[in-house]
């Protein structure tokens, strides 16, 4: 297939590049680990000062939290929209990408992905089998499919909505904090959704569905059937914000003016 062939072409460019500059390339992979571990330390900071969180106790939240690493570092390996408005509208690169036979999406997103951040799920998994060693978790053998479907559901829903804020660049050259913004709000995922007002459980389910990237299905795979439901709509959820980035983006294709006007 050409797009399979493209990717691995961008792929192999890329390690080249980056691997020109070994000390920047492990400096970046150690920088994510130590954000990670942050991370870490701060739930275990907060199971100090007690032994459960709104029922979860904490290898229970160590293991939402390492679930949720996993689709997230897919989504930062190949969704880095982060600089798209000054590299591809202010400085006209679009241009370039549009004069191309291939959807202008799927260029950007193999010119701007960042295959090192995979590190993150490594990071996860180790996080979610200490987690797994320390509680009573029994293994279905369903578990690797739905882990699989649950990943890749999470990393569409980040892309999604990443790719739906991206878009306002297409109308408008004006630079935006709205991403940002994002970036904060889809933490709350990484944390049991009940430990939330009810506004904003429903606001992380269904109208920035961050839930569905880590606590669900985590829950899920911890075998509690309270978000059972939930869980399994994760990969349609995954379709849903990834079809309506799309859509959006090939909207702003169509009105985009181009660098000179």
């Amino acid at each position: 297939m050409f797009q399979a062939e493209l990717f691995l072409r961008y792929l192999v460019q890329y390690l080249k590049v980056r691997l020109e500059y070994r000390s920047d390339f492990l400096v970046q992979l150690g920088t994510d680990l130590l954000f990670q571990a942050v991370n870490l330390i701060f739930i275990l900071v907060v199971f100090t000062h007690t032994t459960q969180l709104s029922g979860w106790t904490r290898e229970e939240v160590i293991f939402i939290y390492g679930y949720f690493l996993v689709p997230f570092a897919v989504f930062s390996a190949f969704f880095n929209l982060w600089d798209f408005n000054e590299r591809y509208i202010i400085k006209g690169e679009m241009d370039r990408v549009l004069t191309r036979p291939v959807h202008s999406l799927y260029q950007i997103v193999m010119e701007t992905m960042t295959p090192e951040s995979l590190v993150g799920a490594v990071t996860g998994l180790l996080v979610m089998g200490w987690a797994v060693w320390q509680m009573e978790w029994t293994f279905h053998w369903m578990d690797p499919l739905l882990f699989f479907l649950f990943v890749i559901g999470g990393a569409a829903i980040y892309g999604g909505i990443h790719v739906l804020l991206t878009s306002i660049s297409l109308f408008s050259d004006s630079k935006t904090d709205i991403q940002p913004i994002m970036y904060n709000v889809g933490n709350y995922g990484r944390y049991p959704v009940n430990i939330y007002h009810s506004i904003i459980q429903w606001v992380l389910t269904w109208l920035l569905p961050f839930a569905f990237v880590g606590f669900y299905p985590a829950s899920f795979l911890l075998r509690d059937d309270r978000w059972l439901t939930f869980a399994l709509l994760t990969p349609v959820m995954g379709l849903i914000y990834l079809g309506l980035g799309i859509v959006v983006w090939n909207w702003g294709i169509r009105h985009y003016r181009g660098a000179g006007n």
